[in-house]
């Protein structure tokens, strides 16, 4: 029988990861560039289609890939482990458990990458627009509301539910054959729910100031309830307020001070 046990040297060969990832991402935040992990960075980059900015559209995403290991990978856990003690007798089970974190983390660094783009082309229209450049509250308060608003939506609690039903996620995705692609192919479709459930919480990371260490734990713990705790799903309803009164707050400071100019 499969015991906790067995299973202890790989959790925590998978806590030492992540514990690893976030001492890198404190490190590089301490560290002059410190600047590359923030979307604010992005300023430098004249032209993404500009050869010779390449490097630092590599450092941006290596940053957002750092995060999504520190922040993500943990809430995929449940997944991970049991994908593990499902494939236990296999000689390979490292390569396929490998392969099902590397297609998870595949789709989360190429939604960074379109978000750090479009983030890219949001402050270029702010700098040629006088009104969003004098109301740049709005950029703050708009993702925040989003993200209050989208708790509310079925495609998230759709999603949701994928993600905290990792059994039934596995058994329907995972054939037994061309094991080593439908182990990659395991980790896209997870990647893509946990997409779908999460995507507006990450993008708080650009309101709030990606390479924060503070609202990285924060925002990670958040969605870990949802995902892996068994009363997460009641907690998406408080936090889904919690965001819409924050917002609101920030709308309402932000016309305060158009007033009171």
């Amino acid at each position: 029988m499969w015991t906790v046990s067995d299973r202890r040297p790989f959790i925590t060969l998978f806590v030492a990861l992540v514990i690893l990832t976030w001492l890198v991402l404190w490190i590089w935040g301490q560290s002059p560039y410190g600047r590359f992990l923030s979307h604010e960075g992005l300023g430098e980059v004249e032209a993404f289609l500009n050869r010779k900015h390449v490097s630092l559209i590599l450092i941006f995403v290596l940053g957002w890939t750092l995060m999504t290991v520190a922040m993500m990978l943990p809430t995929s856990l449940p997944l991970i482990t049991l994908f593990h003690t499902i494939t236990r007798k296999r000689s390979d089970r490292m390569v396929l458990v490998a392969l099902l974190i590397t297609g998870y983390l595949t789709i989360w660094v190429l939604f960074g990458f379109v978000a750090h783009i479009c983030d890219w082309g949001l402050h270029e229209t702010v700098e040629h627009n006088v009104w969003l450049e004098s109301n740049t509250w709005i950029l703050g308060a708009a993702p925040v509301l989003l993200a209050g608003i989208y708790q509310f939506t079925p495609l998230k609690y759709y999603c949701l539910d994928k993600c905290r039903s990792p059994f039934s996620f596995i058994t329907e995705h995972w054939r037994g054959s061309h094991e080593k692609i439908q182990a990659f192919r395991l980790g896209v479709y997870h990647g893509i729910f946990c997409i779908g459930c999460c995507w507006a919480l990450m993008l708080l990371m650009f309101a709030v100031g990606a390479g924060n260490i503070g609202w990285m734990l924060a925002l990670g713990t958040m969605m870990a309830v949802e995902k892996n705790v068994p009363w997460g799903k009641r907690f998406s309803t408080p936090l889904g307020v919690a965001l819409l009164g924050w917002g609101l707050i920030l709308v309402v400071l932000g016309l305060g001070w158009i007033n009171f100019m």
